[in-house]
């Protein structure tokens, strides 16, 4: 789970991170009331999004008073911002944010996740900050260090040196920049934090090291001991059809395909997604309807399905184990009473009641295509499409 910049500096400020003061509203009014008690030379105005990339989008403005800012949070509310992250549809600005301005010397990149391979926290820190980090490991990989560090109630003092190395900092500098960095450690173990990114994390001219930026991202599976957390959920920045998912605890997220994708196990529907790329087509989502899914959940699923708009046909792929097939039929059977179904169905099952399942769905009535195993049914749903 996301949350917005001004959400994400709280919690930094809570561990005892240094972020600059800042306030945020819903309207522009409120904005200007609550800008009135900083203190500050200028105004930095900031739309809150889920999206990267929000300055060359126009989406940060530093502003001299509180006129010119009071125009341009008018200008901004409701705007639709288009990122590199948000795709061309953009997404619109419901909440504003404004920080006191900062007096910088220097932009650093810092960034705390999860790494799977190794079942440790990696740091991530370059000189290189302020810009897309991806560019800078292409361009420049030496000016980025890796650091990985073993999972324990408090980090050391030696590893945090190793974090920071690379900034090259004074010494009343690197004090501040360690203790940062146990502040996030600390953070991002507590909350069960997946990544953490300050970017830039800058060095001011008073020498003081303070967050510009950051953003957090939360275990979602881990969110029922966080209930404070998850009450910083903004469902207007999450895709409409994945909030309908997560209300029946379906694994659901929409891609830019056209063929829909009904599957039991995250693996297998990553090897169903996979083979239909391999004949040429792109999945439209992936979906894991999970190994005990009741008809209701199955139901669900297909609607889920249906309300994409892009899907022309769609690829049901079942091996029974704890799904039973029979179960998955008579899900099916169910949603497709409820929804015209106009787009072509190909079904694979196999596994625990395989046949009682196709029974089912021979006697639906449903237009489908049986498959005899996953090769055979991604050829035939792409086929089918065109």
């Amino acid at each position: 789970m996301n949350i917005h910049e001004h959400q994400a500096k709280q919690i930094l400020k809570e561990f005892g991170a240094v972020v600059p003061e800042g306030v945020f509203a819903f309207t522009v009014k409120d904005l200007i009331e609550k800008c009135k008690k900083l203190k500050t030379d200028k105004y930095v105005l900031k739309a809150q999004i889920h999206a990267g990339g929000r300055g060359k989008a126009g989406g940060v403005k530093i502003l001299n008073n509180l006129d010119e800012l009071e125009k341009s949070a008018n200008e901004l509310l409701g705007k639709k911002l288009i990122t590199h992250q948000t795709g061309p549809e953009g997404r619109e600005v419901k909440r504003l944010y404004v920080e006191t301005s900062s007096n910088i010397e220097e932009e650093f990149y810092l960034s705390c996740l999860i790494d799977r391979a190794t079942s440790k926290i990696a740091f991530i820190s370059s000189n290189e900050g302020g810009m897309d980090i991806e560019e800078v490991a292409v361009k420049s990989p030496d000016k980025i260090l890796t650091n990985k560090v073993d999972l324990t109630e408090e980090i050391s003092d030696t590893e945090c040196e190793k974090i920071i190395k690379i900034f090259d900092l004074e010494d009343s500098s690197k004090m501040e920049a360690i203790s940062l960095i146990k502040s996030i450690f600390k953070m991002f173990v507590k909350t069960d934090a997946n990544m953490v990114e300050v970017n830039p994390l800058i060095l001011t001219k008073e020498k003081k090291i303070v967050c510009l930026d950051a953003k957090i991202n939360f275990d979602s599976n881990a969110l029922f001991r966080h209930p404070e957390i998850l009450n910083l959920r903004d469902l207007n920045e999450e895709d409409p059809i994945e909030i309908e998912a997560s209300k029946h605890d379906l694994a659901y997220i929409k891609l830019d395909g056209s063929i829909g994708c009904m599957v039991n196990g995250a693996g297998l529907a990553m090897a169903t997604m996979d083979i239909i790329k391999l004949y040429g087509e792109e999945p439209a989502n992936f979906l894991d309807v999970g190994g005990g899914a009741s008809k209701e959940k199955v139901s669900a699923a297909f609607k889920i399905i249906l309300s994409d708009k892009n899907v022309k046909g769609i690829l049901i792929n079942i091996f029974g184990g704890i799904m039973r097939c029979d179960v998955l039929a008579q899900g099916v059977v169910d949603a497709a009473k409820e929804i015209d179904i106009n787009v072509p169905l190909v079904v694979r099952l196999a596994g625990t009641n395989f046949k009682e399942g196709k029974t089912i769905l021979d006697n639906s009535g449903l237009k489908l295509i049986s498959a005899e195993n996953l090769d055979d049914a991604a050829n035939k749903i792409v086929k089918a499409i065109k």
